[in-house]
């Protein structure tokens, strides 16, 4: 079941960076400014976000397979158009079809998982469903570099077909049929909460793409949408607290500490991945000359580092608790990440490198223990909530972390344009980058400290607890 949904997810989430070293040429190609071509990767976004509370009501009322299926074929169309796309306006609109998509499928996708496995082995399960989401940010560029390199612009999108069309044959022969019965009450759609949440998460990230390093977050382009995102998503809140369970998205969630704490972490997490995601490749091309597909293979190490995580962040988070793997993995996420705070135009890349596979493997251990305690201690029907709520932590903070070090990096490179004093701006934004991790570190003290049970462990226990409990059949 695990690899039925990341084969379906993986064009999702490499189509998040894919397009990110391709503005230039899309630019170049459509005969569109930078300004307008931005919107290629700002309204997929943007798109992701409108849909991503839809999906627990969504779930209710098709079932998990059904709205698998549906997700994917949307993604699917939205790629096809992407790559017949004739002019910027059209590209932008067909990016916009497929983010509404892919944000249906991502916190669906672990909602699916939790839920099949009832809370058991976490550790284990997060290990396998994270795959994509830690791959996603570091080797997409490397991809989308890759095709650049052999290939014009719209493999970008048709590169997601085959990831498509094996992903819905996968889900048809091996996702069990969860559709509500005929007579089942259906969940009607929180019309008033849809209203307020989806423009005021969207307006969020709006401002916050918007943010300058000039003018930092006190232009009118920034503060505009921001309060404006703010208010709405505050106004959702005091909503839904009086819906209680038949809102959109169930607020009341947060009184679990494992779901506040989760979030909180993911949402620092989120800033420490898509930051530094910012910064790395920068340095390597305007610090070190390198082209955007040696960028992009620079760090590979990193990639690596956060698939050697996933076996063993899983395999102690289910032994010793999610506290004390995301403690060690945020510390180490921060130590790892001083080198860079250090750069010059002449560091060895050796060292570099060195670097990325361990902050590679601590950021896959720091994504992985705050997401799967998420859902400790929850209900079946609590589960869509919480996929939801550190879905958008976790965004919200990559937005947060890319504005700030926008703005810090900005300001302190100025008019440089020599090697070093470019370098000495970077020096500045990844102690920034430290610091915000590091602050990440004491509040995991508050994350669930015991593993959840396993569960049986051979075929012998499962059959004999299916001659034990008569409503096995």
């Amino acid at each position: 079941m695990a690899i039925t949904l990341i084969v379906g997810a993986l064009g999702v989430v490499f189509d998040t960076t894919i397009v990110s070293v391709a503005l230039n040429d899309l630019s170049k190609d459509l005969d569109a400014p930078l300004s307008t071509i931005q919107w290629v990767s700002t309204g997929y976004m943007l798109a992701v976000f409108i849909t991503i509370p839809l999906a627990g009501w969504a779930q209710s009322r098709l079932g998990g397979r059904h709205l698998w299926i549906v997700a994917l074929g949307g993604f699917l169309g939205g790629s096809i158009l992407s790559a017949l796309a004739w002019n910027a306006t059209s590209l932008i609109v067909f990016r916009l079809v497929q983010g509404l998509a892919g944000g249906i499928m991502m916190p669906l996708m672990y909602t699916l998982l939790m839920q099949a496995t009832k809370g058991r082995n976490i550790g284990k399960v997060m290990a396998v469903i994270t795959v994509p989401t830690a791959l996603g940010p570091i080797l997409g560029p490397v991809l989308g570099g890759l095709i650049l390199y052999l290939a014009d612009w719209r493999w970008l999108f048709l590169i997601n077909i085959p990831f498509c069309l094996v992903g819905m044959w996968l889900a048809r022969r091996n996702l069990p049929d969860d559709r509500p019965a005929p007579d089942h009450p259906r969940a009607r759609l929180d019309a008033v909460g849809l209203l307020l949440l989806c423009p005021g998460f969207a307006a969020l990230l709006y401002g916050l793409s918007q943010v300058d390093g000039r003018t930092g977050f006190a232009s009118a382009q920034v503060l505009i949408p921001l309060l404006a995102g703010l208010a709405l998503v505050g106004g959702f809140t005091a909503w839904a607290l009086t819906r209680a369970a038949d809102s959109l998205v169930d607020v009341r969630m947060f009184r679990h500490r494992s779901v506040a704490s989760s979030s909180t972490l993911l949402f620092l997490g989120g800033i420490s991945l898509f930051g530094s995601m910012l910064l790395l490749p920068l340095y390597f091309q305007q610090v070190r000359g390198a082209t955007p597909l040696g960028a992009g293979l620079l760090l590979i190490p990193q990639g690596v580092g956060a698939l050697v995580a996933r076996g063993l962040a899983g395999r102690y988070m289910d032994r010793v608790g999610p506290r004390a793997v995301a403690l060690v993995a945020f510390a180490l996420v921060a130590a790892s990440t001083v080198p860079f705070a250090f750069v010059t135009a002449d560091t060895s890349e050796i060292l570099l490198m060195a670097a990325l596979f361990i902050r590679g493997i601590a950021l896959g251990a720091a994504m992985i223990a705050p997401m799967g305690a998420a859902y400790v201690g929850l209900e079946h029907k609590e589960i869509p909530d919480a996929s939801i709520i550190t879905r958008v932590a976790q965004q919200i903070g990559g937005a947060v972390g890319i504005a700030i070090l926008i703005v810090i990096l900005q300001q302190n490179i100025g008019d440089a344009h020599t090697p070093n004093a470019l370098a000495n701006g970077f020096d500045h934004a990844f102690w920034w980058s430290v610091a915000l991790t590091a602050a990440a570190v004491p509040l995991c003290l508050l994350l669930p400290s015991l593993p959840q049970p396993a569960a049986p462990a051979d075929n012998k226990a499962r059959k004999i607890s299916k001659r034990t409990d008569p409503t096995a059949h």
